[in-house]
């Protein structure tokens, strides 16, 4: 009995640590919110860690779990298994929120005279194939190092795993190499999250100082729904999946788990940043590491509940702006197709979607006045958007492992 108090802190150290980092900077941030911007080169030293660490950890997870995947573990039923629940979660998300929108109307909001130009980054005369094949490849090797070609970088890492799964013997020293790396990585990930109760904490301070104030302007009503209706389907519906994936203990697992994910994706507002910490918990939540080393950081770039909760607000909103019915079955159909993209368009990283606003914009031909209400909304449920993004990968990866892995995912027993 004695021992229970030393047991019990050497557990949830990390945690209690960090709750206590998060909690003293939103107290900065409502009391103190002129040193904020002090704070906040505390919290972008930890994040660039992250994101230095990010690339290569990316590389090793990604190409070691599909060079050690053998005949046996069925990588094609894997990915198709992953495809499937993607293309579900997202369009589930994307129907529940078209609903609460028929039930809960949002007026219309006011937007500056300003309009952005050139979000989109390149030749205004570029078709959107010429797009495509810049979204999803690279010119150099070199750029693969970017994480502004993050999917581009995941598909070649695809790409290695698969040649050094083929290569038989004569790759067996490359899969030994690759696997080190992956361990040293992970390493390398448990030093860099030492810093984060401090790193987390200055965030918090940086977003409540900052950006808070301003949920109350304009856009508070659109805006509170979002909220409202995310961590409504944040609660049931990732329970839900849970459960589909393995009963009450996948319920269990996947919260007592995920709270690190969920403090680093409110924080940093970055599904690169909350990636490595997913993979770290994956393996407590009764995922097969194969599993989550293809479907973790696959899901970073192209599942996102998140983003398409948020791409239906924004046309939804954008069609009120402008007088047009949303409700119209092509238009709504139009909807879930962009969704899909959008999922895909807005990367991993803090305030990715603008491309994504932009794809919208084009396709239903509104006018560049919906511009500003849609960025403005996009900004600011960014948070809310990132939890969804990021945490909702590891209830898919346990989805991937109940319908789509050979073994039982039921791989670890509760501490």
């Amino acid at each position: 009995m004695e021992r229970q108090p030393s047991t019990f802190l050497s557990n949830y150290n990390s945690i209690l640590l960090l709750l206590l980092g998060i909690v003293a900077g939103s107290v900065v941030g409502v009391f103190m919110p002129g040193i904020v911007g002090w704070l906040k080169p505390l919290g972008d030293v930890f994040l660039n860690l992250l994101f230095a660490a990010v690339i290569p950890l990316l590389f090793f997870a990604i190409a070691s779990a599909l060079a050690n995947i053998d005949a046996s573990q069925q990588l094609g039923r894997i990915v198709t298994t992953m495809i499937g629940v993607f293309l579900s979660t997202v369009i589930i998300s994307a129907v529940l929120t078209m609903v609460v929108l028929w039930f809960f109307p949002v007026d219309a909001v006011r937007t500056t005279e300003e309009v952005s130009d050139g979000l989109l980054g390149g030749d205004p005369n570029d078709t959107w194939a010429d797009r495509i094949v810049r979204f999803l490849t690279v010119g150099e090797f070199s750029q693969l190092l970017s994480r502004q070609n993050m999917l581009a970088f995941v598909i070649f890492s695809f790409l290695v795993g698969i040649a050094a799964m083929r290569s038989g013997e004569a790759g067996a020293p490359f899969r030994v190499f690759l696997a080190s790396g992956n361990e040293v990585m992970k390493q390398l990930l448990l030093l860099i999250m030492k810093a984060a109760p401090i790193g987390l904490g200055a965030y918090f301070a940086y977003q409540v100082g900052t950006i808070g104030p301003e949920l109350f302007g304009f856009y508070a009503k659109p805006l509170g729904l979002y909220y409202a209706f995310g961590l409504f389907y944040f609660v049931v519906f990732f329970s839900i999946y849970a459960y589909v994936a393995n009963g009450r203990q996948g319920i269990s697992r996947y919260w007592k788990n995920n709270v690190l994910p969920t403090a680093t994706a409110i924080s940093t507002c970055s599904s690169i940043a909350t990636m490595p910490v997913n993979l770290a918990a994956a393996p407590k939540m009764g995922i097969p590491v194969p599993v989550a080393n293809v479907v973790i950081p696959l899901g970073m770039t192209l599942h996102k509940d998140g983003s398409a909760i948020s791409s239906v607000v924004k046309i939804y909103v954008a069609f009120v702006l402008i007088g047009r019915d949303f409700f119209e079955p092509v238009t709504l159909l139009t909807a879930v197709g962009i969704t899909i993209l959008v999922s895909i368009v807005a990367g991993g990283i803090p305030n990715g979607g603008y491309i994504g606003e932009m794809l919208m914009i084009s396709v239903y031909g509104l006018p560049t006045e919906a511009i500003p209400a849609v960025m403005i909304i996009g900004t600011l449920v960014d948070p809310m958007a990132t939890l969804l993004n990021a945490t909702g990968d590891t209830v898919a990866a346990m989805l991937v492992s109940r319908f789509g892995w050979k073994s039982p995912p039921d791989t670890t027993t509760d501490e």
